[in-house]
Formats: structure tokens, C-alpha cells, sequence
């Protein structure tokens, strides 16, 4: 479309300013230009720029020389990187001495004419056009900043620290598209000036403040970019956003910031900071800064809170379009470019805090990860994405006509022309048709985000009064409370509790919004009473981050799923109590009832951890603990509904550790061997096994399991690692163990990960942390007793190194395949199982008339040493039984095989499917693994009838 004939006027626009050209076109400069001219491969791009922007046409009316240098430099035929404009400003600042400011417009004018013919030409896409545009920016301000600096240091002396008696330097905060490199290419810029500590300089004749030092200095840097000359100006300076605004100070120190945002900064000051970033100083000072700015704007979890903020921000932009007639703006009308931004913008100060991929400046990247977090649907992100290329096109075309700041569609048909031309459309009509289709999906997007209050439920006796001072009994009564009183006691407590009574005005009102919510949506609940008192404790502790109550009067929904739930499950209403950074995942009732496979938690926890620095273990150890409650919570509730079964219960949970456990090893390996290198191996891999034993190596893990590890690594034993600090392979691995169990066992916000127990490891407590794979064998060869033999039948590798799994599952199928004397297996059998349920039962609860699904007599041990005992009996003969590590397909296969009849096998499994169903219901009730002995009878009869014939000869007790 661009190679294209020009149309009528617009050729004649071409054609007076190519003649205008020649009559200004000096002979010297005459001949330069067009030999460079010749080698250019585009020859119809002078005419379509002449035709299509008149300021470009100026300049080279003014003066070809910078156009000749960029044909012979080529750089019209590439992009240019940070060091070569910045080389370039350098060079000609050094060579114009002292004259700082016909430099700067000089450099300017010519790159933005490098800029706009590669955008209008379309040599360039439309991020390079905003990446080159900053970096000029960029590029500009440093150069200014460092002449005016040394210019102050030759008077003042350099600024130190009070404190520290460091050089200060100043840092300029590029805020909006500038920090992002997303400036348009006739921006104002946006700043704020920020040195780290406050301090004197050290002039010899005179000294001043490090405040007084950085403000002249700021002067100078503004005055530098902004003041208009006869050549025009560098960039318009914006410095609103500072704390105060113009009545504020022009430069703070990194503490007076700190202090401003913790005690005064506003919702719009976060969404103002999230592309700030640092275009001066260095880069240490840099990320001290961003560290400090970062808890201000991102939250640390998921932020409801801001919602009313944005709420209040969008109705002012759709009430702007509507007041000043912003219909023909691209950028601030109707489905206009500030409309992408804020429904980016808003995911991030939502849940930036929590997702660490939406703390970034540039837009595009953050649809991508709004859309990967389910945020937005795929579509709308893509819809969103081409509209603000399409509008970030137009704006170019609107300012690159005459340079001017200005995103209104022009109203003279020539303009039209031309921008309907840069835009690829083949008239001005066939160009609007086009920016009405990318505006409407914007705009739709923009008017589904941050939805209006839903209707508040109001109760059917609109007279109750559900709090406050008058909250009474008889309001509950109505609504269907069984036991009124009761429930308003703890209603009455937290009413008049120091927590809430100190509340700020913000957090009294959220509650006073939220708790008559609360009660009626508890008031649906088949126990009322229940619900609210298993929901209070959660209130509680969120009362002073009223966040989380925005989150549910937000989204109802989300309210009924927390009193469904609650009410169902004490545990669950523990769990939201203890971590109400749960609540989040509340909002998506499809995610909540659907629990992963193995795939995808390895997929959804790769692209959560890809997000983090690999050394900032403080951040990995967060997410992992978000993970880990948040899929135990989806597993918890879908077997609430009834949608997961037992087996698939203890699958996913299972899933859940080893997906873990495959994270905190990856963890652990980089933090070692950044410090010690790597050790040395056969074969490559970690060298590494981690085995899972008992429920995690049956694949039986319930709710609160704690895992049962065996450490075991394969390298040379006298081997070294490969690092400056390099370290005995044995000690490396030991290290290595000692870290994932730190990871795993640190209480930190959410608690820990799992509790670990080691004590299977060869020789127990008292035996090494890690052992080799040589040590393993040896030890069960020679050294292990019958019960440890027992433990191996559920032995599985869960994470590291599949080679040397191959080892110790060899070791493992060896042992127990061994032929042993049954009738003394049978023997330590028993008296093992004598000694357990004397140690882990108590007498009072067969007493009792009660039953222990674990320990009692017919429960779960004792099938589980019935399973046992048959694999190390009669492994030698049938050597499938070793393939298991679960009770259930080992069983499968002594029905399988004749080693036990088949209605027995049935019968053991379905007991054991039965006890274990109950305990994970009981667990969600909060409730020991105790039962009515009459409530199993027949399930109890089958395991002792099995467990009498095959161990009544040798002491049985069943």
C-alpha cells in the first residue's frame, strides 16, 4: 500500500516540498545528498515523507547535512541500540564544549527524523518507534545531567552522605511511557528526582546542602530539555507526580520518599509508580530505590482493596470523554489508548503483589501474563493487544504530520490523507472504519472491567437490623438462627473488640458494608450457626486488611463459596482463617473444584517460579507455600462436592508433594552450587535421589501427611565439587539435603511446606543425613532389620535423578526378593505390630466401645502389614508383587497371583478404601481417626479373620 502511487493531493504535497528543497539546497550540500541519495533502496520513501509529514519536509528544507549523515551511516536502515546514542551525544557534546543546549536540539531534531521515516516508512515497528524515542530520552537526560552536574561540582564540590560519606548522585525517575520505553514521538516526559541520603558537599570555598546541590541540579536538567530556543526544544518536562505536586519539593531523598508513601501516598500514586524506573545513577542505587517503592505500589497479596480506588479513576476517564468531547481522541476518547492501559494497569495493582509476572512496566507483556493468569481470556488480550498497536500507530501519525503533541484526529482532509496513507488504508473512510472496530473492543473490555456494586441483598424483613449497636437476637431469629444467642455473643464481641474499634474510617465502613452480608449469606447455610461461627475467625483476622472483605462484598459469589465451604468443613474454615490470602482463590468457582493432574501443576508451577529471580530464595519459598495451600484447598473442596473420590483424593496430594519436592530440589541444587559449583558425577544429572516412603511412596497422602524422605546420591566419594570454594562431593549432598529440608520445614507467612521425617534413612537418626548408593545397599544388605525391610515395600522415587533411582530401586527389588524363613518373618511381623498398637493406642478407646481406623484391631495396619509381610514372603516366588509401592495394586496382584483367595483380596481392599474415606472426612472435620466399633463390624471381621490365618501360629493378638 505505501509503494504505491501517491494520490492526487498528496503528490502535489510532495512535489512543493521536493521544489521548495532544491531552492534551499545549497550546491555543495546538493551533491552530497545525492550521491547518498543513490544508494538508498527505497527510492519512492522522500516523496511519501515530503507528502506525508510536513515537518520532516521542514527539516530538510532547513538542513539536508543530518539527513545525508544518517543515508551514509545507514542508520535509516536499522535500529540503533542505548550505547550508540548515547556514544553519539557524548561525541558531540565533547566537541561543543560548554554549549549544552544547540546540541541537544541538534542530536534531537536529527534522530527524530531518523525515528519518523522508519515509522512512516515502516522500517520500523511500532515498539522499536517507542523503544528508539525513549532512548533518545534516555540518552538526552544523561547528557544533560552529567554537563550540569560538573558544572555545579566545580562550585559546590560533590554532595556526600551524612551518614555514610558516600558521593550522592542524583537519580531521575522516568515515570509513565518513559519508564516503560514506550514514549510517543512528540511526548512530554514525566519525572521525579530522588538522591539517597541527605547530606553537605565538600566544596573547598563553599559548601551547600545535598537538597540545595540536586535541586540546581534538577533546574539545570529541566531547563536543559524544556526551554524553547531558536532551534526549538528537547522534550517537554512533566514533573506533577512528585510527592505534593508542584507545591512540592523538587528533589526528595530516598527517606522523605519512604516516609511519603507509607503515611500519604494514594491509590493513584501506585498506579502512577508502576513504570517508574530509574534512567540515572547507578545500579546498585537503582534497585535499593525500587526495592524501597515496590511494598507501596504492589500489595503483598491480592488487592481488593484498591478496587473502589480504580473504580473511582475509570468513571473519571469515561466522565472526561463524555465533559471535554474526547470522541476524536486515540488516545484519551472512547476505546482509546489510555483505556488499554488502565485495564492493564488495574490486574497489576490487583494482584502485582501475589504475581510477580504482572510486576512489569512494559503493557504488552503485562496482557500476556494477564491472559496466562486466566485474568483475560485469550481473545480479549489478543483484541487488546492489536487495538493498541493500531492506536499507538495513529498517535504517530497524528504528531509526525507536524511534530505537535496531539492524539485528536485531524479535521483537514490533507492531514486525513496523509495518515490514512502511513496507516496502510486506502482512503480516510477505510481508515476510520478500521479504528471503530479496534475502539468498540476496547471499550467493550474496558466496560466489563471493575463492574459496578452488585445489588447489596437486602433481608425480607427490610426493618432487621443486622449491626451495629442494635444488633439483637431476635433479627437472627428471623432469618432462621437456631440458637440466636449464641450466634450473637461472638457478633457482639467483635463489635465492640479493641480491633474494631480503632479501625480507620476506610476499615469501619468496609465492615459495616461487610457483616450484614455475612450473616445472611450464613443464614442460607442448613446450620446458620455453624456457618457463622466457623466464618467469624476469618472476619477476625482480616478486620485490619479490610482487602480481603472489598474481595468478597466484590464478588458475592465468592462470599456464598466461603460460607458453602466453611459451613461443610472446620478444616477449610481453618485453613481461610489462617491464610485468608486464600480468599483469591474464591473468585474462579471452576478452578476451586477442579484439582490438576501431575502435568499441569508442573506447568503451572514452572511459569509461577519462572517469574522469580533464581537466587532470591525468600520469593521461591513464598510461592511454593501459596501452591501448596491453594491446590490443597481445590483437592479439599472437589472432595467436599463429591467430585473427587478417594483414591484420586490421595493421587492429588501426592502429585502435589512430588511436584514440590521436584521445586525445592531445583532450588536447592542452584543456591549450592552457585556457592560450591557442581560436584563431580558420572553420567551428569543431580547425582541425587529423593525417595518417598509410607503414605507418599504408597501414594496415600491425606491433608496434614508429613513425608517420609530417603536422601541418596551417586558421585565419587572422594570427589570434589567444581567452584572456587570447592567442597567433598559427600558433604555437598549432605548440604543439599539439609537445604530442601530448611525449605520445606521454614514457617514463614503460610507456614511450612510439609514436616519431614528422615527417620528411614539407613541406621536412623543416628545414621547420615545423605547416603551414597553404595552406603544404601550395603546397609540393607547387611545391616537393616525386618521392619526396615517392611518400609522398602513403599519405596519410590518422587524427585531427582531417574538414574540413580535406578540404583536403589535395583537394591530394592533385591531385598525384597530375598527367600526369608516366613515363620520368622511372621514372628517379628507380629511382634512389631504388638508393640506399635501398644505404643500408638491407647486402651481407652476399644474401652470406650470405639474404633481406631488407623491402630485398632481390623484397621489400616494391619492390613498394611498383612501387604508387607506377603511381599517379603513370597517376592522370590512372584516378583510382581515388588512392582507396587501401593497397597491397593499389591493386593490386586496377591488376588491376581493366588497368594491370597480373591474375595479376600476384595474384601481388603475395600475395607482399607472404607477406613481411609472416613479418616479424610474426619480430617476435614477436625476429628481423630475414631469411630463407632459397631460402624465398620464387617470390614473389621474380614482384616482379623485374614490377619488370624496367616499369623495365628505365631502370637497373634487380632
Amino acid at each position: 500500500m505505501l509503494s504505491q502511487p501517491l494520490p492526487g493531493p498528496l503528490a502535489e504535497q510532495a512535489a512543493a516540498a521536493r521544489a521548495r528543497l532544491g531552492e534551499r539546497c545549497a550546491e555543495d550540500v546538493r551533491g552530497d545528498w545525492e550521491r547518498a541519495w543513490a544508494d538508498y533502496p527505497h527510492p519512492w520513501h522522500l516523496d511519501h515523507m515530503l507528502a506525508c509529514s510536513p515537518f520532516v519536509a521542514e527539516q530538510l528544507r532547513r538542513d539536508l547535512a543530518p539527513m545525508v549523515a544518517l543515508l551514509n551511516s545507514g542508520e535509516l536502515l536499522r535500529g540503533l541500540d542505548e550505547g550508540e546514542l548515547r556514544d553519539q551525544l557524548e561525541t558531540a557534546l565533547a566537541a561543543a564544549g560548554a554549549e549544552l543546549l544547540p546540541v541537544l536540539r541538534r542530536f534531537r531534531a536529527r534522530h527524530m527524523l531518523r525515528i519518523l521515516w522508519r515509522d512512516f516508512c515502516r522500517l520500523a515497528p511500532t515498539l522499536e518507534t517507542t523503544r528508539d524515542t525513549s532512548l533518545l530520552a534516555e540518552a538526552c537526560i544523561q547528557g544533560a545531567l552529567e554537563h550540569c552536574r560538573r558544572d555545579l561540582e566545580r562550585r559546590f564540590g560533590t554532595p556526600r552522605g551524612r551518614r555514610s560519606g558516600e558521593p550522592q548522585e542524583l537519580l531521575v525517575l522516568a515515570m509513565g511511557k518513559l519508564g516503560a520505553r514506550e514514549l510517543n514521538v512528540s511526548s512530554d516526559i514525566d519525572l521525579m528526582f530522588a538522591y539517597p541520603e541527605a547530606g553537605d558537599t565538600d566544596g573547598e570555598s563553599r559548601q551547600i546542602s545535598n537538597e540545595q546541590f540536586f535541586t540546581k541540579l534538577g533546574q539545570g536538567v529541566i531547563n536543559a530539555l524544556d526551554q524553547v530556543t531558536a532551534e526549538g526544544f528537547v522534550f517537554r518536562v512533566d514533573m506533577r507526580l512528585r510527592p505534593y505536586g508542584d507545591s512540592g519539593a523538587l528533589v526528595h531523598n530516598f527517606s522523605a520518599l519512604e516516609d511519603y508513601y507509607q503515611e500519604q501516598g494514594r491509590d493513584w500514586e501506585r498506579y502512577a509508580l508502576i513504570k517508574a524506573r530509574a534512567v540515572t545513577g547507578g545500579a546498585a542505587r537503582a534497585a535499593e530505590l525500587a526495592q524501597m517503592l515496590r511494598p507501596f505500589i504492589y500489595r503483598k497479596y491480592v488487592d481488593f482493596g484498591v478496587i473502589d480506588s480504580l473504580r473511582g479513576m475509570k468513571q473519571m476517564i469515561t466522565a472526561e470523554v463524555r465533559r471535554r468531547g474526547l470522541d476524536n481522541d486515540v488516545k484519551l476518547g472512547h476505546g482509546g489508548i489510555r483505556e488499554v492501559e488502565f485495564i492493564a494497569q488495574c490486574f497489576q495493582l490487583i494482584r502485582g503483589g501475589r504475581d510477580l509476572g504482572l510486576q512489569q512496566r512494559e503493557l504488552l507483556p503485562v496482557l500476556a501474563e494477564c491472559a496466562a493468569l486466566g485474568c483475560l481470556p485469550e481473545q480479549a488480550a489478543r483484541e487488546l493487544r492489536e487495538a493498541y498497536l493500531f492506536l499507538r500507530d495513529s498517535e504517530h501519525a497524528i504528531q509526525g504530520y507536524r511534530d505537535q503533541q496531539s492524539q485528536a484526529l485531524p479535521g483537514e482532509s490533507l492531514q486525513q490523507a496523509a495518515m490514512a496513507r502511513v496507516m496502510g488504508c486506502a482512503d480516510w473512510p477505510a481508515y476510520l472504519e478500521r479504528l471503530r472496530e479496534h475502539r468498540e473492543r476496547v471499550a467493550g473490555h474496558f466496560r466489563n472491567l471493575i463492574a459496578e456494586p452488585g445489588e447489596v441483598q437486602e433481608p425480607a424483613d427490610s426493618d432487621l437490623v443486622l449491626w451495629g449497636e442494635d444488633l439483637g437476637a431476635d433479627s437472627l431469629a428471623a432469618l432462621g438462627y437456631r440458637d440466636p444467642e449464641g450466634s450473637l455473643a461472638p457478633l457482639v464481641e467483635l463489635r465492640d473488640s479493641r480491633r474494631v474499634l480503632a479501625l480507620q474510617t476506610q476499615g469501619r465502613e468496609r465492615l459495616e458494608e461487610f457483616m450484614p452480608q455475612l450473616i445472611l449469606a450464613c443464614a442460607e447455610a442448613a446450620d446458620p450457626d455453624t456457618a457463622l461461627a466457623r466464618v467469624l475467625p476469618l472476619v477476625v483476622a482480616v478486620t485490619r486488611r479490610s482487602a480481603y472483605l472489598a474481595l468478597l462484598l466484590e464478588n458475592p459469589a465468592a462470599l456464598d463459596e466461603l460460607v458453602t465451604l466453611c459451613a461443610a468443613s472446620p478444616w477449610i474454615a481453618q485453613q481461610m482463617a489462617d491464610h485468608p490470602v486464600l480468599l483469591d482463590e474464591l473468585l474462579d468457582r471452576a478452578s476451586l473444584y477442579t484439582a490438576p493432574d501431575k502435568g499441569l501443576l508442573q506447568d503451572e508451577l514452572r511459569q509461577q517460579v519462572a517469574r522469580l529471580a533464581v537466587d532470591d530464595l525468600e520469593a521461591q519459598m513464598d510461592v511454593l507455600r501459596y501452591f501448596k495451600a491453594s491446590h490443597t484447598l481445590r483437592v479439599a473442596a472437589s472432595e467436599m462436592v463429591g467430585r473427587l473420590p478417594l483414591m484420586k483424593v490421595s493421587d492429588k496430594l501426592t502429585w502435589l508433594a512430588e511436584v514440590i519436592l521436584e521445586q525445592v530440589l531445583a532450588v536447592a541444587w542452584h543456591d549450592l552450587t552457585v556457592k560450591y559449583g557442581e560436584p563431580a558425577r558420572p553420567g551428569g544429572g543431580y547425582g541425587f535421589a529423593v525417595f518417598g516412603y509410607g503414605k507418599l511412596g504408597g501414594i496415600e497422602l491425606s491433608y496434614s501427611s508429613d513425608l517420609d524422605l530417603v536422601f541418596v546420591y551417586d558421585a565419587e566419594a572422594r570427589g570434589s565439587t567444581d567452584g572456587k570454594r570447592s567442597i567433598e562431593n559427600s558433604v555437598f549432598y549432605t548440604r543439599l539435603g539439609q537445604r530442601m529440608i530448611h525449605i520445606l520445614e521454614t514457617r514463614m507467612a503460610l507456614g511450612n511446606l510439609y514436616e519431614v521425617d528422615m527417620r528411614l534413612r539407613p541406621s536412623g537418626n543416628s545414621g547420615m543425613l545423605v547416603a551414597s548408593t553404595s552406603g544404601f545397599a550395603s546397609y540393607q544388605r547387611e545391616s537393616a532389620w525386618t521392619w526396615e525391610h517392611q518400609a522398602l515395600v513403599r519405596a519410590r522415587l518422587v524427585a531427582g535423578d531417574p538414574a540413580v533411582g535406578e540404583q536403589v530401586y535395583a537394591v530394592r527389588q533385591e531385598m525384597l526378593c530375598r527367600e526369608r524363613d516366613t515363620a520368622e518373618l511372621a514372628r517379628e511381623v507380629v511382634a512389631m505390630r504388638r508393640r506399635m498398637r501398644e505404643h500408638l493406642l491407647g486402651a481407652e478407646v476399644a474401652a470406650n466401645g470405639e474404633f481406631h481406623l488407623k491402630h485398632g484391631e481390623g484397621g489400616i495396619v494391619d492390613i498394611e502389614f498383612m501387604v508387607q509381610y506377603a511381599v517379603l514372603a513370597w517376592s522370590h516366588r512372584v516378583p510382581d508383587l515388588v512392582q507396587w509401592s501401593d497397597n491397593i495394586r499389591i493386593l490386586e496382584t496377591l488376588g491376581s497371583n493366588g497368594l491370597f483367595e480373591q474375595r479376600e483380596s476384595e474384601a481388603l481392599i475395600q475395607a482399607y478404601l472404607a477406613y481411609r474415606s472416613a479418616a479424610h472426612q474426619l480430617a476435614l472435620q477436625q476429628q481423630p481417626d475414631v469411630v463407632p466399633a459397631e460402624e465398620y463390624r464387617e470390614h473389621r471381621a474380614a482384616v482379623s479373620a485374614k490377619w488370624e490365618q496367616l499369623f495365628a501360629s505365631y502370637g497373634s493378638d487380632a
